[in-house]
């Protein structure tokens, strides 16, 4: 059998995840893989867990037990329960830096504008040549459609153009995966569809994305691999037609039923 290579290397591997707020357990033993090129979904009941776990995956929350495991290499943490947390800060900005996060209240420094936002953290996390940065966020809001609002303020946009502003900003990291949290839950359904095309774009051109979302349509387009959660375990994970087209679980019949 051939030796596994690098381009084998899942981005992000999720083992046996624990995740409670108190006693409050929101993720209770969850294992996922997000593979180089590849778009996996999570779907799921407001409160199931995904977001959660979307954050654990780069470490913006702390979890209890478990792997995280970014390109191969393991998170190290110091701690058990709910004292743990990660034990390596170089280790955590190198994860955080390529997992670049789209949240669904867009999160745009209202101070600056568009061009300014999506240069800010190249330029000031990773200390690049602010010219080269300019050049590329040029481009990538180009990509999203928005180039002619590189020197507006957030406040002049509407809330697609702002979610773009968004993307471009995660793109302009240049990171090794997408994180979308609910990109299109906050937007009127007119200006939903313009997110949409650009997220669609970007799983043509095999990103890597992990992908919260209520849009079961957009789940089912973009995806290689779904993941349906539920009460904060896995309760169904496949292939978009097997999960939407011949649902194998009680529950998941009924969340697709009840319109996601």
């Amino acid at each position: 059998m051939p030796a596994a290579t690098a381009a084998d290397t899942p981005v992000i591997e999720i083992r046996n995840l624990h995740k409670a707020y108190g006693r409050f357990e929101v993720l209770k033993g969850v294992d996922l893989v997000a593979r180089r090129g590849t778009v996996v979904s999570m779907i799921g009941s407001s409160g199931s867990g995904k977001s959660t776990l979307l954050r654990c995956c780069n470490l913006l929350e702390d979890s209890q037990q478990g792997e995280v495991i970014f390109e191969g290499d393991p998170v190290r943490w110091k701690g058990e329960g709910m004292s743990r947390h990660p034990a390596d800060r170089d280790q955590v900005i190198r994860i955080r830096t390529n997992l670049s996060m789209v949240f669904q209240q867009f999160n745009l420094w209202s101070h600056m504008t568009v061009l300014q936002n999506v240069m800010e953290a190249p330029v000031t996390v990773l200390k690049r040549d602010p010219r080269e940065v300019e050049d590329k966020a040029r481009a990538y809001l180009a990509k999203v459609g928005i180039a002619d609002k590189a020197e507006a303020w957030p406040a002049q946009l509407s809330g697609g153009q702002q979610q773009r502003a968004a993307i471009a900003r995660a793109l302009c990291m240049e990171p090794r995966a997408l994180l979308f949290d609910e990109p299109t839950s906050a937007l009127d359904p007119e200006l939903q569809q313009e997110v949409v095309r650009v997220i669609k774009d970007l799983a043509a051109e095999h990103r890597t994305m992990i992908l919260v979302t209520h849009d079961m349509k957009l789940a089912a387009d973009v995806s290689d691999h779904v993941v349906f959660l539920h009460k904060g375990r896995i309760e169904e994970e496949g292939p978009p037609d097997r999960l939407f087209g011949d649902p194998q679980t009680e529950r998941l019949r009924g969340f697709l039923s009840a319109g996601g």
